[in-house]
């Protein structure tokens, strides 16, 4: 442990080195911070003051884990960007005196079913969904709905337990794949939801939120593939996207309906023929590197950013850059072992475009194709490229499928 006279950002779980460890980095550029984790540092012990171990699910726990680093060091924020330690976090905020959600606006973004009925009383367009807890009680939602319909869990992620049903005999294969998602799911909701199935591209709207005033910042348009399923396989941020002024109202409306007031927000969506419709509100950083692709595109640092706001200072929400950014996530061509992968292309003076290669499975391991593979099984790798626009950053990452050689041995 090393003394600073600085105050301290503590940040609650989120340290995994590949999705965030960009988060973690930035974040220690700006402030001293400790850790509060499953297990203590290991490959950011440079980057940290002080840490406390502790499960980063339970509220108790993280709250302890915050009170003993409070006996330590003067204590200027708390932050995360994990998905299920949003309601521990909060906690840990509020007994600490220092900026930060209510417990109660978390828990109404991570329980689906309840983001659905303040959408409802606020007038943000969304879907209609019902929570159920049976396959009888499903079979009678999604008749009362009409097909197609979503199946999921009420308060998990990574879009886990997630499915699209057409026709009433598919509904009891799906409820088992969704109710196995549930199984798993955090504890602020409960069930599976049945949902109207909104058709149309989907996107999120990054949001910046302080003292309850919220600006959305950048468009994120994704890639969803593997039906029934929706295993998102890449993501495109261009700085002034044209679809920004169009769905920043609806984003900063479904922000507000569920009572966010600080951070930073994911928000999902879809573009139907009746509009923009809210899928559901992240309250942190969206996965993927999608922080990456912002700072790429505009030149804002998202965690950065939510550092700022966790200790009570006004970010710059001026961007510096304009560009566009992309990433592809690439799966194997089927389930087995992976016998050969290699991009002939690689970062470097002759391809300035190609801004990351990162490699997640070796030869000789086994791949998993969703939905019985998970984010560990089912991806080889990612690739990150920059561009002057859309068009051109699709036209890259086309030309990197080209070069890509992957085979799988059954």
């Amino acid at each position: 442990m090393s003394r600073t006279t600085r105050p301290l950002l503590i940040v609650v779980g989120g340290t995994d080195p590949v999705y965030r460890g960009y988060c973690v980095e930035q974040v220690a550029a700006a402030y001293p911070i400790a850790l509060i984790d499953t297990k203590p540092p290991s490959w950011q012990q440079h980057l940290v003051v002080d840490h406390e171990v502790a499960d980063t699910h339970d509220p108790e726990a993280v709250v302890a884990a915050g009170l003993a680093l409070a006996a330590r060091h003067s204590i200027a924020g708390v932050v995360t960007w994990d998905e299920y330690t949003l309601v521990p976090t909060a906690e840990l905020a509020a007994r600490l005196n220092v900026p930060g959600n209510s417990t109660a606006a978390m828990t109404a973004c991570r329980d689906k079913a309840t983001s659905r009925r303040l959408f409802d009383e606020h007038n943000v367009p969304s879907a209609t969904s019902t929570r159920v807890d049976n396959l009888t009680a499903a079979e009678t939602a999604a008749l009362r709905t009409g097909f197609p319909v979503v199946l999921k869990p009420s308060s998990h992620a990574a879009s886990i337990g997630v499915v699209r049903v057409d026709t009433p005999e598919e509904l009891p294969s799906a409820w088992e794949f969704a109710a196995a998602g549930a199984g798993e799911q955090g504890p602020e909701g409960s069930g599976v939801l049945v949902e109207a199935y909104l058709a149309g591209p989907e996107i999120s709207v990054e949001c910046v939120t302080q003292h309850g005033v919220t600006t959305a910042l950048a468009v994120t348009r994704k890639e969803v593939a593997f039906p029934p399923y929706f295993e998102e396989v890449g993501h495109t941020v261009s700085a002034g996207d044209p679809l920004l002024p169009e769905v920043a109202p609806v984003a900063v409306q479904a922000v507000r309906a569920l009572g966010v007031t600080a951070g930073v927000q994911h928000v999902e969506m879809r573009l139907t023929a009746s509009g923009p419709r809210i899928i559901e509100v992240n309250s942190r950083i969206g996965g993927d590197l999608i922080g990456q692709l912002v700072r790429l595109a505009t030149g804002l640092d998202l965690p950065r950013i939510a550092a700022d706001i966790a200790c009570g200072q006004i970010p710059d929400l001026t961007p510096t850059a304009h560009s566009t950014a992309a990433i592809k996530i690439v799966y194997p061509p089927a389930t087995g072992t992976l016998s050969a992968r290699d991009l002939a292309i690689h970062p470097g003076p002759e391809s300035p475009w190609l801004h990351q290669v990162t490699w997640l499975r070796d030869v000789g391991e086994r791949v998993v194709l969703p939905p019985a593979g998970n984010l560990d099984t089912s991806r080889v790798g990612f690739l990150i490229v920059t561009a002057d626009s859309a068009e051109a950053a699709q036209g890259s990452l086309s030309s990197l499928a080209d070069a890509l050689t992957l085979s799988v041995a059954p």
